[in-house]
This record gives structure tokens, C-alpha cells and sequence, in this order.
């Protein structure tokens, strides 16, 4: 792996700053459980000068030249008949950049990439995002009220997040089974429980985190409204004052459910593009083994100090 530069191996986690395409290449096959991650979007945002970053590109068809490498690797390191998570998002185009405004089907073109290399599209879940937050930090003519004023015909609705879950073929040999003890989420699940009590009495209270049905009917649900925007690790850690800020980590909620519905306690969780580390903190504690590669030395140096904090913390509350 010549590219990397500096890493971090201990018994629950292995992280590298690296290029993920040799990182993941180093890896056995059929020897991770789960991988979770949000890859670069295409050329939206570019993280560094490297040309080793995928964000950093001219356009999709040069990202996808380099992404499949990658979804390759995975296909190969991943354990048959499990899963592979990726959050995405359709992406908004420009007149200057792409000479209309529309939206791009970027989440299709990353399901055809994965099944392109023998991957099941297993399932998806739409993330439900605030177009008002949206309208404010970005400002797309399509969210302006004045442009319902003007000429609605350019009006659109905000756009979601997806999470997307590819599946390898095969046989599982190691069943994710097993109950909730846990809901990951922005509310109270507010269910109804039955007490009984020793003189014969049953009473319904109302319970904090509610049953296992419970979880599983808001996480079967095709769109999560209950997603905390705001509750991510960039966030959460602490950060000194010139920590570079990761442009887009994934919500821990997502992670968490994430991981909850598609891996066990003691498997190996991927992460290829782990930024600060959201991913592989999550799967460090909650019982899982963390393999990152992140290739921003900065992002890097933060997510080195965040796994440390996982390790001290680690706590086994989300079984599968």
C-alpha cells in the first residue's frame, strides 16, 4: 500500500491514511461483514489535491473511472451474502458547470456501478431533509418562494438523502439475528407497554424506547423522518479550533440503525472513504472491529483522535 502515510492498527480497529482503492486491495477476501460509508459526490466537492482524491475530477465520467476500482475490491472483500451501505444523494446541477438546471440521477448511476460488478440492490431508504435548512445554506433558485411568484415551472422539491444497501451473492454463514434493544432516531418511540402488577393489576405506561416490533416497524418504514441532522460526529467530538470541518459526515443515527439491521457484534465494518471517522467510531462501540482509509491527512489526524475516544467508550447497547 505506497500510499499510505500513516496508520493506526490495535485489536478493535485499523485505520490508514491512504488511498482506499490500495488500502482496500490489501484486504482478504471474503473477510469483512458489513461496509457502510458516503463516497465523494462525484465532483460537488472537491476535498484536496490529490490526484488520488475521487472528488477531486472534472465530471461524473472521470469519477466513475476511478470508483470502480473500488466497488470492485469490495466485491471481492465482502462476505457472501452480505451487505454493503452507501448514503448518496441526487445531485443539483448548475448552467455553469453543466449547462442546465436540473438534477443528476447520481444515486441510480452508483446502483448500476455496483451491479455492474455482480451486487444485488438489495434495498434503500429515502432520508427525509428540511428544504427550508436547504433553501438557507444554498440558496437553489428551484426552493425560492419568490420562484413559485415568478414562474413555478423552475420550482422543485428539496432533495433527500438515500441510504442504498447492495447485496452480495450467496449464502450468509454467520445469520445477523437476533432482537432491537435499542431505537437510534430524533424521538421518543412514545409506545404503550403493559405493567403488571403483584396484586393482579395491569396498567399501560408508556415506554421510552419501546419493544423490538416497535423499532422495526420506524426502521422498516421506506422513508426515516426521524433522522437528527444535526447529530454528527463533527459535533459531538470535541474539536480544537483549527480542526478542518468535514464538509458532509454522516448522521450517527444512520450509522447506528445501520448497523444495527445488517451486522453483528465481532464483525469487520468497512469504511473506505471514513472521513473523521463517523463509521468506524459507531462500529468500534457498538462491539464491531473498524477497518478505515481516509486520505485527507487532516480529516485523518481528527478521526486518529476520535477512535482513540471510541475505544475508552465502547458500549454493546445495539445488538442486531
Amino acid at each position: 500500500m505506497g500510499s499510505v502515510i500513516d496508520q493506526v492498527l490495535t485489536e478493535e480497529y485499523a485505520i490508514y491514511n491512504g488511498d482506499c482503492v490500495e488500502v482496500v486491495s490489501g484486504l482478504p477476501d471474503e473477510s469483512v461483514g458489513f461496509s457502510v460509508f458516503s463516497p465523494p459526490f462525484a465532483s460537488l466537492y472537491t476535498y484536496s489535491n490529490s490526484d488520488r482524491d475521487m472528488g477531486n475530477v472534472k465530471d461524473d465520467v472521470e469519477f466513475f473511472r476511478h470508483f470502480t476500482f473500488l466497488v470492485a475490491e469490495l466485491f471481492r472483500v465482502m462476505k457472501s451474502g452480505r451487505l454493503v451501505a452507501f448514503h448518496c444523494m441526487n445531485l443539483p446541477t448548475s448552467k455553469v458547470r453543466d449547462g442546465y438546471i436540473g438534477i443528476k440521477d447520481f444515486r441510480g448511476d452508483l446502483i448500476r456501478e455496483f451491479q455492474k460488478h455482480g451486487f444485488i440492490f438489495h434495498s434503500e431508504v429515502c432520508i427525509w431533509k428540511d428544504p427550508v435548512l436547504a433553501m438557507q445554506r444554498t440558496k437553489a433558485l428551484g426552493l425560492l418562494h419568490k420562484q413559485v411568484k415568478k414562474d413555478s415551472a423552475m420550482s422543485r422539491q428539496g432533495i433527500p438523502d438515500y441510504l442504498v444497501v447492495m447485496r452480495k451473492p450467496g449464502e450468509n454463514d454467520t445469520p445477523v439475528s437476533g432482537e432491537f434493544t435499542h431505537y437510534a432516531g430524533d424521538q421518543s418511540l412514545n409506545n404503550f407497554v403493559e405493567r403488571k402488577y403483584n396484586d393482579g393489576r395491569t396498567v399501560q405506561v408508556r415506554g421510552e424506547n419501546g419493544t423490538s416490533v416497535d423499532v422495526w416497524q420506524h426502521y422498516a418504514s421506506p422513508v426515516w423522518f426521524d433522522i437528527n441532522q444535526t447529530n454528527t460526529l463533527q459535533f459531538q467530538a470535541a474539536r480544537d479550533s483549527d480542526d478542518e470541518r468535514h464538509i458532509c459526515p454522516l448522521q450517527l443515527d444512520v450509522i447506528e440503525r445501520a448497523l444495527q439491521l445488517w451486522s453483528v457484534p465481532g464483525d469487520v465494518v468497512l469504511s473506505p472513504f471514513m472521513g473523521i471517522g463517523s463509521e468506524t467510531y459507531t462500529a468500534v462501540k457498538m462491539g464491531r472491529k473498524a477497518i478505515g482509509a481516509e486520505l485527507k491527512p487532516s480529516y485523518f489526524a481528527l478521526a486518529k483522535r476520535n477512535m482513540e475516544q471510541a475505544s475508552k467508550t465502547q458500549y454493546n447497547l445495539f445488538e442486531a
